[in-house]
């Protein structure tokens, strides 16, 4: 080969390699893109104009798909799961890179599986179930916002407003159970819950859905979540104002369907309007803009060309985008050098005869490409940012809140993922931190045209009567206590009673007993059963405990209560010589010494140079013993000269002083205060103490004293009957019994009633009062704490309180011996004859005057009576001889 055919075969090389690469990068003339919803309903007329006018701007716009026309294959799912799938089938067969749909979450369900085996993208803008965001499903994108954010949304509002229970009325498929378990979460993390669930068979007619909401007008909540389709959505509210269920008390809180409705709605007949004044309305938000508005032009120019007399919504903007999500994947896909090209499935053939054509099933090779091309999508369309996020949902979710009344709604609000409800819009807080602390709504008018907030729930109407669980006790009768079934009695049932009497609204109630009678049940059990709904409430002597509240609701306290000690004390009797104990013997001997040689020692310096302690031998031995003693009760007479003298004068009154006082706090201890048998003055010397400790069986103390104060349970003994009380302490801790009994004193206080000779040592250590125990959330308690108030303020309350305890208990310590009464009263006729009996003579008074006179004076007095006398006796010698003479 010469060097010119060398040449020429390397430049022919060369050239059929250039066309091979220029071939190999080559876009295509067209691209088609599938779409499937149901023509003939109020989404799908929105979506069919959106989607094509979406193409047309597609293929009209220089700057997307480039020399690409996008080609649109569109197919009717007529709003059936079965007919759904089968045209989904057929418009794979059409080799399209990804589908605008489904609109059915039912039909997202099915066809996802197809999706993921031939790598064909969906892209949904109405299939909101919260359930195709698992990883089961990789190729299917939501495009529309999840109903996940709606039910929060929801939630939001419920708690807004304080309610804590809601009926959910919902369509029986998978995009009204996936909606409503997401509302179940949304409102677990607000303390509320779903009460009754009011589900719908899909396609139902007016006599079957009246069923439904007649079973759910039985139950206590007001509060009407509704999560359908918008044909379902229609005969629901027709059946409910048969039912006078859009009526004041009532909330219809209604998602995103009913909006679409409205929205579409050109002409609204007032007759339907009627049916649903005073709803609260979801509606996805999009931020007004150019874009927008521009395309809701062309939408309604389109729509009067075709004659289309339904109006666009928020579903429509969706589908709108989600074209344009499409064609830039395409363009990002094809730029990237990826060709399009699809790829026979050997999985995938007709047997013999079969006419399913499951061989025209192609793979879509570049589908994990296109995918990852669509999950990076970021721009702005007309629904606002259109990006996906980590969890696969778009970014910024965020509902308008309106307020249907009259012909129309009224915006009242809007709820975001970033800061909650609130009247500014979303796109404004966007641009601020989040705060989901400052939540607020507009004013709302309310079903029934009241603009007051409805309370959210009633009493059951389904003919069950509240089920009350009481404790049958073996102690403490006045408290609580069964005389049969359902028959119950006791301070506690007044007062449950009373209270609920105070209610605004009827409240049937059947009262079930717990326990034999002959021992304590176990408190925390009862309430357990109320958690468990095997009970709506419990009444009785119930503490509320951290343990309670943690499963139960618990009512406003209507008697205060803490654990307190009681023990046995020593009843001495009064002793004249009680003043002597409060000093030993070697203690009295001592004190006495030091009285003689204090005064010794003040003796020997001061007798030499003051007259005070100078005389006979007998008179210094005297003002020796008088100067010491004196110094313990008043100022001595005589004077200290010497300064040695004055300086142990000073140390000695310190000491006395100590001494004084020493000896008055123990005998006033002596006289007045009782001893204790134990020893256990309190708390702390209990817990270092290893004696046994009595509890009443069946209450909250032997868990607190074991976990809180950590006493071992070997020293706890079960007490359950007041009598049992009393022979343990009597029998104390050397003979089987207790060294001190530890309860609530309410309980203590009746028991001292009883037994005088046991009291309460130390402080009570624990604070807390007894309630009425109702399910988590329940708003008769609420109700009922109201009316305990209302109780205690009017003296209700204590009036129930004295009808039961009159009995006098234990007399005080510092009680007097006698009635104020009896001091008090006037003198009877046998008071007076005694005194009038009384012997003559000096009383104590005239005795102590008699005393206190000078002796001059007393000499004056004795005179003057002997005179006195001598001039009586001549008067009676001069009257006898006056009467002789007659």
């Amino acid at each position: 080969m010469g060097a010119a055919q060398l040449v020429a075969w390397f430049l022919a090389l060369a050239a059929a390699a250039g066309a091979a690469v220029s071939a190999a990068g080559a876009r295509p003339s067209e691209v088609a893109l599938g779409a499937l919803f149901t023509y003939d309903s109020t989404i799908g007329r929105a979506a069919r104009l959106a989607i094509e006018l979406a193409v047309d701007d597609v293929n009209a716009d220089g700057t997307v798909l480039a020399g690409t026309k996008l080609s649109l294959k569109s197919r009717d799912t007529n709003c059936s799961a079965f007919l759904g799938t089968v045209e989904a089938f057929q418009l794979m067969e059409e080799n399209v890179v990804a589908v605008i749909g489904p609109q059915s979450s039912g039909i997202g369900h099915v066809i996802s599986h197809v999706a993921n085996e031939l790598h064909v993208p969906l892209l949904s803008f109405a299939a909101t179930d919260p359930a195709l965001a698992a990883l089961e499903y990789p190729y299917f994108l939501r495009t529309t916002i999840s109903d996940y954010f709606q039910m929060n949304a929801v939630a939001s509002i419920v708690d807004y407003y304080q309610w804590k229970r809601v009926t959910a009325i919902y369509v029986d498929d998978d995009y009204g159970r996936g909606g409503v378990s997401a509302l179940g979460d949304a409102l677990a993390t607000k303390r509320a819950i779903i009460s009754y669930k009011a589900a719908i068979p899909p396609n139902s007619n007016a006599d079957v859905i009246s069923d439904v909401l007649v079973r759910a007008n039985m139950m206590e909540s007001r509060v009407m979540v509704v999560h359908v389709n918008p044909d379902t959505g229609k005969r629901i509210f027709s059946a409910a104002n048969k039912l006078q269920m859009v009526a004041s008390g009532y909330v219809w809180i209604v998602t995103d369907w009913l909006a679409a409705v409205l929205d579409s709605s050109a002409s609204r007949d007032l007759k339907d309007m009627s049916h649903i004044q005073g709803l609260i309305v979801l509606r996805q938000h999009t931020p007004e803009s150019d874009a927008k508005n521009k395309f809701i032009s062309k939408w309604n120019t389109m729509a009067r060309n075709r004659s289309v007399t339904s109006g666009l919504n928020s579903y429509g903007f969706y589908a709108y985008d989600s074209v344009w999500t499409v064609a830039r994947a395409i363009d990002q896909f094809l730029d990237s050098g990826q060709q399009i090209n699809f790829s026979t499935d050997p999985r995938l053939h007709d047997s013999n005869g079969n006419t399913l054509r499951l061989s025209t099933l192609k793979i879509f090779d570049g589908g994990e490409q296109m995918l990852q091309q669509l999950l990076l999508t970021n721009f702005t369309g007309v629904t606002g940012p259109v990006q996906f996020g980590s969890d696969r949902n778009l970014v910024r979710p965020a509902y308008d809140i309106l307020n249907v009344g009259g012909s129309g709604s009224r915006l009242i609000g809007y709820w975001s993922n970033h800061s909650g409800l609130s009247i500014a819009a979303p796109e404004i807080l966007y641009q601020k931190p989040p705060n989901t602390s400052a939540q607020q709504l507009y004013n709302v008018l309310w079903p029934g045209d009241s603009t007051t907030m409805p309370r959210g729930w009633v009493f059951r109407n389904n003919g069950q009567a509240l089920r009350v669980g009481v404790p049958n006790k073996a102690s403490f009768k006045d408290l609580v206590s069964s005389r049969g079934p359902g028959n119950v009695t006791g301070y506690c049932i007044d007062v449950f009673n009373t209270a609920i009497k105070l209610l605004p609204y009827p409240v049937p109630v059947q009262f079930v007993t717990i326990g034999d009678g002959t021992k304590n049940p176990s408190y925390i059990g009862i309430v357990s059963m109320v958690a468990a709904n095997t009970l709506d409430a419990a009444v009785g002597d119930f503490a509320i405990v951290r343990n309670g509240t943690a499963i139960s609701e618990y009512t406003q306290p209507y008697v205060e209560a803490g654990l307190v000690i009681v023990a046995p004390v020593k009843q001495t009797p009064p002793s004249a010589w009680a003043f002597l104990k409060p000093f030993t013997l070697e203690m009295w001997c001592v004190t006495g010494a030091l009285f003689i040689l204090v005064g010794v020692v003040v003796w020997l310096l001061e007798h030499r140079i003051n007259e005070d302690f100078r005389g006979s031998p007998r008179r210094q031995v005297i003002t020796i013993i008088w100067f010491s003693f004196s110094t313990m009760f008043t100022a001595h007479r005589e004077n200290i000269l010497s300064a040695l003298g004055r300086f142990v004068l000073i140390i000695w009154l310190f000491v006395v002083l100590i001494i004084n006082s020493s000896y008055t706090a123990s005998l006033t201890s002596i006289l007045t205060v009782q001893q204790l048998d134990t020893g256990i003055t309190g708390l702390d010397s209990l817990i270092a103490s290893s004696l046994p400790i009595g509890y009443q069986n069946g209450k909250f103390t032997k868990k607190y004293l074991i976990q809180e104060l950590n006493i071992p349970e070997s020293r706890l003994v079960a007490l359950n009957t007041i009598q049992e009380y009393a022979d343990a302490l009597n029998r104390g801790p050397n003979y089987g019994g207790v060294a001190v009994i530890v309860d609530e004193k309410p309980y203590i206080d009746i028991f001292l009633s009883y037994y005088c000779n046991f009291r309460i040592v130390g402080q009570q250590f624990t604070r807390e009062g007894w309630g009425f125990a109702f399910q988590r959330d329940s708003p008769l308690a609420a109700d009922m704490s109201t009316a305990i108030l209302q109780l205690s303020e009017s003296g209700q309350l204590q009036r129930i309180h004295d009808e039961w305890f009159t009995r006098r208990g234990c007399a005080s310590d510092d009680e007097s011996q006698y009635s104020s009464s009896e001091a008090a009263r006037e003198p009877s006729a046998a008071d007076a004859d005694a005194i009038q009996r009384r012997p003559s003579g000096c009383s104590f008074k005239e005795l102590l005057q008699f005393v206190d006179k000078k002796e001059e004076e007393i000499r004056r007095k004795m005179k003057r009576r002997s005179s006195d006398k001598d001039n009586q006796a001549a008067g009676s010698s001069g009257a006898l001889s006056v009467t002789s003479a007659y």
